[in-house]
């Protein structure tokens, strides 16, 4: 009776043996997938960015008193000093005082700096001015000059010349009213200082 009572044991543990096995069996299949799937995903390919465009660039006419004059590629945001550093600086005839360093430049303006002695840029034909009494042109001068203008700071300037690109030269002094920030006072007071 001791010996059947043994292997009825022996049973027992054989099959609770056979239970673990079968189940550490399942678990060291189960993880081997899961471990081979793992090591199968590839990381997903991230693109490279592409260089900044050269058309991202503004084109800027840089003309006058400056050591290599012509046509320049500034970054958004860059300022009048920014463009006159990339034509070479100031030549020695150059009236500094004439120009806004700190104005910015906008795709296709001219910079026109004036040498000593000749006439201011308010005066120069093509640089945004008329020829009688030296009034500003709303449809040719440039951010720069804008901005010397009364009330009219550089980013009203800015404005003033992103509206004339979209929709094209002005046809009156009051067509600035299409611009938010300048209102009838503005305009009166710009009446006389401004041609369209």
């Amino acid at each position: 009776m001791h010996l059947s009572a043994f292997t009825v044991q022996q049973r027992r543990a054989f099959a609770a043996g056979l239970v673990c096995l079968v189940m550490l069996l399942i678990l060291w299949r189960h993880h081997g997938r899961s471990a081979s799937a793992a090591s199968l995903q590839v990381a997903p390919l991230v693109p490279k960015r592409a260089p900044r465009a050269a058309s991202s660039l503004l084109v800027v006419d840089i003309a006058g008193a400056v050591r290599q004059p012509g046509l320049v590629r500034v970054p958004h945001g860059a300022r009048v000093a920014d463009a006159i550093a990339r034509a070479g600086g100031f030549a020695s005839s150059a009236l500094r005082e004439a120009v806004n360093l700190a104005a910015p430049v906008a795709d296709g303006q001219q910079v026109l700096v004036p040498a000593r002695g000749s006439p201011g840029p308010t005066a120069a034909a093509g640089t945004g001015a008329s020829a009688s009494g030296g009034r500003v042109s709303l449809s040719t001068a440039s951010a720069e000059q804008l901005d010397a203008l009364p009330g009219v700071g550089p980013v009203t300037a800015q404005k003033i010349v992103a509206y004339r690109q979209q929709h094209g030269p002005f046809t009156s002094v009051e067509g600035l009213d299409a611009i938010s920030g300048i209102g009838p006072s503005r305009i009166a007071d710009l009446k006389g200082l401004v041609v369209p």
